[in-house]
Formats: C-alpha cells, sequence, structure tokens
C-alpha cells in the first residue's frame, strides 16, 4: 500500500505506527484540530468518548500504543479523503482487541475518526 492518489495519506506511516507502537509516528498523521470519536462497551453510541485536537489524541495515543500488547493492521482502503483500517491487538495473557477505524482527511491529514472497538473478556 502506498499514498492515496488524491490525499497523500501515508498508509505505510500508518502501518509502522501501529506496528512499531510509535504514538509519535501516528499523531503525526493528524491536523491539529482532528477529533476521534470512541465506541465501545463503556462509552456506547449515545455517549462515546470524544478526543479534540492534537493534545488529547496525542495522551490516548501515548497510553494505548505504551501497553504491553502486540498491534497489527490487517485491513485498510482509501477512497478519495476517506480512509478504513482494522487494528488487532493481542495482550501478553491472551486477551484480544479488535478495532475498526473510519476516518476523514483534508490535506492527507486525518481530521475525523470514528473508532468502534471490542475485546475479550
Amino acid at each position: 500500500m502506498g499514498t492515496a492518489a488524491g490525499s497523500a495519506f501515508d498508509v505505510e506511516a500508518l502501518r509502522r505506527g501501529i506496528e512499531g507502537q510509535s504514538a509519535d509516528t501516528l499523531l503525526s498523521l493528524y491536523a491539529d484540530d482532528a477529533e476521534i470519536r470512541v465506541v465501545d462497551r463503556n462509552t456506547q453510541p449515545s455517549h462515546p468518548k470524544v478526543m479534540h485536537g492534537r493534545n488529547e489524541i496525542g495522551e490516548m495515543l501515548g497510553d494505548v500504543y505504551s501497553r504491553d500488547m502486540t498491534h497489527k493492521m490487517e485491513n485498510c482502503v482509501i477512497q478519495g479523503d476517506q480512509v478504513a483500517f482494522t487494528e488487532s491487538c493481542e495482550y501478553p495473557d491472551g486477551v484480544k482487541v479488535l478495532s475498526e477505524s473510519m476516518m476523514s482527511l483534508r490535506d492527507g491529514k486525518i481530521v475525523q475518526q470514528t473508532m468502534l472497538q471490542a475485546w475479550d473478556e
């Protein structure tokens, strides 16, 4: 996978950030005014967790990618200024997490992301 025509989004940087557990690499893909909405068992669709701007997003990425777990980008699809990808994760004790994200881009940077995630309990 490379850069999408017209969007200048770097899919390989996304993969490197996820699989290399580099919050800094991932944060570089977001616009200053980006927003992430997270929906899961604890933050349901009517009350998602919402992070605004690179500072809040950076805190979340720093937390997630500093954990003792593996991360893998399994699929990524780009169409125009829309990106969707699947991420699978596993903790050392075997607990698995699956995440699906849909993102909107502006000038090749992520401006909006909705993430749905589920994990073993």
